[in-house]
């Protein structure tokens, strides 16, 4: 039966790429300095309001939590308090945070974030309680130094940045640090990491006082990690100018004017030192209101997610950009899709869809959500990914839990404390939904509690129910993907007409009262991601999600399905070869023409008429085994 709608609720499938300009209309002045915080057309839900529910995401960001609360605090400290002329007996950690290696600590930065992201997340006094403790040892090892400088490695490595010295990427580590500081305040509460990181900023002010333009220059060709967007964000935090002038000196003109000028450049450049100097440049339009930074961001996410993103959303191959934009093919490699890029790119993805809220970006946080995120966590032990191998007969190479401490270790860490994150979204009057994940957000400031309930992408149904104190009017959007055949939608039972087109969001605008529900389907098809200069090489997906071909655990033992003891600037490496995926006859127009669902498995397909036997499931549900992404149709 088909409803008709009376006056109260107004139906719509207009809010799409169109709704909102490319960039939001605001008349800010570009004042160097200027702490002005422009208000986004969108805003994210607190951490704190949305709550996970049963399902796949739940279950990842509990095992990540067991991982988190496995690592021993006096270890994380070690090297910090012997920095610092600080006793300690503990037992050091091994890989890239071992005593020798030059970016030691970094991953105490992350492991600060992540506690306050999943403490937020879940409201877990136990995991608020480590990092508050881990605030109150590192604010004793900044004392002890007296100077506001806080690492786990000593300010020599400084002093040779400064003298262009080799030295591994000191302001990398200390942005973590910060950031991690930065979190604990904001999402935790904890003032004594906000005073800690005050210290250190004054530090960094004082060490980049004397340093001429050109000088400057140089030391943004190492690794900085996000510098720029950290001192944005305390700009904003703290309202006090002199750090969004100091984040200036952090963006980096090199990477920016090609940018800027609308040219892809970044051929040869290393993936995760570019991402976070971008996402800076976002926060820096955001805190200063300067269009210029606006347009290095939108023009970056564009050309790196339209011509350099592989199926799954992830972007790199040996950690760098080795090719023009469009040319792909000779990018897989089984070092593709370093995961810290995934991370960082989701984080730029957020600023885009708060200022346009165009459905293609939250198409894009959903591809990388699946692909690049949920399944580089081993479910046995939390361990994590440095790279997703997309060349054939590879497999995931996981770390151990003490003796790697990859970079990729501490991003998917916090990747995993908030899987919630950008679930919803909201304006002035109404909800954005955008990932379709078991989950509750309440906003406080309308009495408004909404539930979705779904088994997606195990099912195409999505179900949302609104809990009310009062009647209330606002517009509820639920986002129409782009991979979507067809779709529908009830209320209270009842279908409603004018189902939006793919790539948009469905608008249910009425007055809604307690207990009302909302029902989408969203239904999926097969379908290829085919790579742009060699269109016989093709992914197979479902909806956004790639299906790999599973190619078995020959040759494969314990030993090299995960990581040895990474060595100082080293990172993983395989030590068996890959094997050959089989070439897929009779497939070229429709991936159905050869493969056919498994009842009763939801998302598992079975090949049909080839050589030899092949079964396809969602890449993020590969452990241990080898696989196959792209097939030579």
């Amino acid at each position: 039966m088909t409803l008709r709608i009376p006056r109260r609720t107004f139906v719509a499938a207009a809010f799409g790429t169109a709704s909102l300009p490319l960039w939001p209309a605001t008349s800010l002045g570009q004042a160097s300095g200027q702490v002005t915080t422009i208000h986004n057309p969108l805003q994210p839900f607190d951490l704190k309001d949305v709550r996970l529910g049963a399902g796949p995401a739940l279950e990842a960001a509990q095992v990540n939590r067991r991982y988190l609360l496995e690592l021993d605090p006096d270890r994380l400290l070690h090297m910090f308090r012997l920095t610092a002329g600080l006793p300690s007996t503990a037992e050091p950690l091994g890989g890239w945070e071992a005593p020798d290696n030059e970016l030691r600590g970094h991953f105490t930065g992350h492991y600060l974030s992540a506690c306050a992201l999943l403490a937020a997340q879940t409201g877990d006094a136990e995991v608020r309680a480590r990092g508050d403790l881990m605030v109150t040892e590192l604010a004793k090892c900044q004392a002890a130094l007296g100077n506001g400088f806080l690492s786990a490695f000593p300010e020599e490595l400084f002093d040779r940045l400064r003298a262009g010295k080799p030295a591994w990427a000191p302001f990398y580590t200390l942005h973590k640090i910060m950031a991690g500081l930065l979190d604990s305040y904001t999402l935790s509460g904890n003032e004594a990491a906000l005073q800690t990181l005050l210290g250190m900023a004054k530090w960094t002010a004082a060490w980049t006082q004397p340093l001429s333009e050109d000088h400057m220059a140089r030391v943004l060709e190492r690794e900085y990690g996000g510098m720029n967007e950290l001192l944005y964000n305390l700009g904003a935090v703290t309202k006090d100018a002199k750090w969004t002038e100091l984040a200036r000196r952090f963006d980096h003109e090199r990477v920016f004017a090609p940018l800027a000028a609308g040219r892809d450049e970044l051929q040869g450049l290393h993936v995760n030192t570019t991402i976070p100097k971008v996402i800076g440049a976002a926060r820096g339009y955001e805190v200063t209101g300067d269009r210029r930074l606006q347009n290095v961001a939108g023009y970056f996410w564009h050309t790196v997610t339209e011509r350099r993103c592989f199926c799954t959303g992830g972007t790199s191959s040996g950690e760098s950009w080795n090719t023009p934009p469009g040319q792909l093919a000779k990018e897989l490699s089984g070092y593709t899709q370093e995961c810290c890029v995934t991370y960082n790119m989701q984080k730029l993805t957020r600023h885009l869809f708060q200022w346009t809220g165009d459905a293609r970006a939250a198409d894009y946080y959903e591809r990388a959500y699946y692909n690049g995120i949920l399944g580089v966590q081993h479910p046995s032990d939390g361990d994590k990914l440095y790279y997703v191998p997309l060349q054939s007969g590879f497999w995931k190479l996981f770390g151990t839990p003490l003796h790697d401490f990859w970079c990729c270790t501490g991003s998917m860490a916090e990747s995993f404390a908030k899987l919630g994150d950008s679930i919803y979204f909201h304006d002035e009057r109404g909800v954005f939904v955008n990932l379709f994940v078991p989950s509750t957000v309440t906003w406080a400031e309308k009495d408004v509690r909404l539930t979705q309930e779904t088994r997606f992408p195990d099912s195409d149904t999505v179900r949302l129910t609104v809990h009310l104190k009062r009647p209330t009017a606002m517009p509820l959007r639920v986002r129409v993907p782009s991979w979507v055949q067809g779709g529908s939608a009830s209320l209270n039972g009842r279908a409603l007409d004018g189902f939006a087109s793919p790539g948009s969001y469905f608008v249910v605008d009425r007055r809604w009262r307690d207990g009302d529900v909302l029902e989408v389907r969203l239904p999926m098809r097969l379908h290829y991601a085919v790579i742009p200069d060699d269109p016989t090489l093709r992914a197979v997906m479902y909806g956004p999600i790639v299906l790999a071909g599973r190619l078995g655990a020959a040759g494969l033992t314990k030993d090299n399905l995960r990581a040895g003891p990474t060595k100082p600037r080293t990172i993983p490496e395989y030590t068996s070869d890959p094997v050959a995926a089989p070439a897929i006859v009779g497939g070229s127009d429709d991936p159905s023409n050869w493969l056919r669902p498994v009842a009763g498995r939801p998302l598992e397909f079975q090949a049909t008429g080839q050589a030899t036997p092949l079964t396809l499931v969602p890449l993020h549900r590969v452990f241990d085994e080898r696989y196959a992404v792209y097939w030579k149709v």
